[in-house]
């Protein structure tokens, strides 16, 4: 696509844009892997359509706020990037247009308030626990108030019962001889909405040969600031992670987003001191079910009666890092049936923070995912990301576990369940 973006001017955003934007040729092969299309059926939420508006706003020919409502309904899924020919690199395109677009954008008060309160307190443990506990005891309380959407949402995805997270040590030994050395990404979110995740990540890397160090420096991985547009804030928390696992072989990620976070480290810092420094260290991450596959997976026994399994494709593991094979090998060596779901490239709705700000749409499509797993016949889902997790299990009554969580159960001879 042609365009008159003032590339010199923007400085390394404006190019990265600018190269995304050239590279689309407008052919419509995204439309049908894209959620809000498929919802909405709007040019204008489609891909391509949006690609036009973020150059069009780059050009000064567009407000940017007219373009807003359009941009901001786009989950980031990158879906379009699997399905586009011409290789447009859109999941770059839309992250740094937002980090260039927060300053420039007008946002209401309370809006702005809330924005604010997620960004500082999800990827905060310490603050988001209790928090967590409060909205679990008063749930009972409070579902059934007739209350806005944009407070109902949040609500219905709590859970019904928090688990205790055990502390962690600082080194987790390999079991026989040791075949490799990591750090393992703890998260945010995820180490109080599911703790269980990483212990089980722990016992699979464990039973496979690999020294797991669970780093007391590291934090989150800021991909929820980065992808809300909030650029100090993402770099803050990525400096201290380029510090604290510097000196491991590999850093291990168990949820989708927050390794393709990761692995967005090198645009973060583009153009910055840090920028060579996050660029190492995204070639270092791996997604636990990569790691296990390219290693040569020891699977567990297998389960005492045939199991089927759906799996569900995390956006960002399947369309931002390319993984889709690994995780089904290892659920099919470990002697489970593994069922593909239709629609498997459209996203759930859950994406980060987007089931809080766009909670019809993400309803809409928590539901249909929900709806394509169970057509499966599977006993139970597996995924492999907190969030996409979280969000079907609000929509479907199937048990839904974390890859991990499923094999660390067959290690322990235990029958999977919720």
């Amino acid at each position: 696509m042609q365009h008159q973006i003032p590339v010199e001017e923007l400085g390394p955003k404006g190019q990265v844009m600018a190269h995304a934007v050239e590279a689309c040729v407008h052919c419509g092969f995204c439309l049908p892997t894209c959620p809000t299309y498929v919802v909405l059926q709007e040019e204008m939420d489609s891909p391509r359509g949006r690609i036009f508006l973020m150059k069009e706003v780059l050009e000064g020919s567009l407000p940017l706020e007219e373009a807003l409502p359009f941009l901001d309904r786009c989950l980031a899924c990158q879906a379009c990037v699997t399905a586009c020919p011409s290789g447009v690199p859109y999941g770059e395109l839309i992250a740094t247009f937002r980090l260039w677009s927060e300053d420039k954008r007008h946002r209401y008060p309370l809006e702005r308030a809330y924005r604010l309160a997620l960004l500082r307190t999800l990827p905060y443990p310490g603050r988001f626990r209790p928090l967590l506990e409060l909205g679990v005891r008063l749930k009972p309380l409070l579902k059934p108030l007739p209350l806005p959407k944009a407070l109902k949402a949040p609500i219905a995805l709590l859970p019904d019962r928090l688990e205790k997270e055990e502390p962690y040590q600082e080194v987790y030994p390999a079991k026989g001889e040791r075949r490799a050395r990591v750090g393992l990404l703890l998260g945010c979110a995820q180490r109080v909405l599911r703790p269980s995740i990483n212990r089980a990540t722990i016992k699979v890397l464990q039973e496979n040969g690999v020294e797991v160090l669970a780093l007391k420096e590291q934090v989150c991985c800021g991909a929820l600031n980065l992808h809300a547009g909030d650029e100090e804030g993402a770099r803050a928390l990525a400096r201290r992670n380029l510090e604290a696992f510097r000196d491991v072989d590999y850093v291990i990620t168990n949820a989708a987003g927050c390794g393709s976070g990761m692995k967005e480290y090198p645009l973060l810092f583009l153009g910055q001191p840090e920028e060579e420094a996050a660029r190492r260290l995204a070639a270092k991450v791996k997604d636990l079910s990569v790691i296990l596959d390219e290693l040569g997976f020891l699977p567990p026994p297998p389960p005492r009666r045939p199991l089927k399994v759906a799996y569900h494709d995390a956006c960002h593991l399947a369309h931002a890092q390319g993984v889709r094979e690994a995780p089904r090998n290892l659920l099919r060596a470990a002697g489970l049936e593994v069922l593909e779901p239709r629609e498997w490239e459209l996203c759930c709705g859950s994406a980060g923070t987007y089931n809080l700000f766009q909670p019809d749409l993400a309803e809409a499509l928590g539901r249909r995912k929900a709806e394509n797993l169970k057509a499966t016949g599977a006993d139970l889902v597996a995924t492999g990301n907190i969030g996409c997790l979280t969000q079907i299990q609000a929509y479907l009554d199937l048990p839904v576990l974390h890859t991990a969580e499923l094999l660390a159960l067959l290690y322990e001879g235990k029958e999977p369940r919720a």
